[in-house]
């Protein structure tokens, strides 16, 4: 056998926070779960960039996000780390803690643009 090596800390461990940890993610899905159940929400997809990674949400199978989740790798100010955008790209609201912004949020009366 060679030699294997196991590496504690790595600072090129940083992928982790690259996207959303397990928890973002079971909130992001049980709201998820919950809007396709009434019938508003119908497909979903991921997408990443330098800077952020976004949950989009599609009303139908459109070739835009009618509702973006956001999580924003390199915030300027600390309740910009989580944000839900329109289609348009427009904040519709922002909070540093995702939780706190999916509970907030009366996604019934949100209106989606079509």
């Amino acid at each position: 056998m060679k030699n294997i090596k196991l590496v504690i800390n790595n600072e090129l461990n940083r992928e982790k926070e690259m996207f959303f940890i397990k928890k973002e993610l079971q909130s992001i899905l049980n709201l998820y779960a919950k809007m396709v159940s009434n019938g508003t929400w119908k497909d979903y997809s991921f997408s990443s960039g330098n800077r952020e990674i976004s949950f989009d949400v599609y009303q139908r199978a459109s070739d835009k996000p009618v509702l973006r989740i956001l999580k924003n790798l390199k915030p300027n100010y600390f309740n910009e780390k989580f944000l839900i955008k329109d289609k348009n790209g427009n904040i519709l609201k922002k909070s540093e803690n995702l939780n706190q912004l999916i509970n907030k949020t009366s996604w019934n009366n949100l209106k989606l643009v079509k």
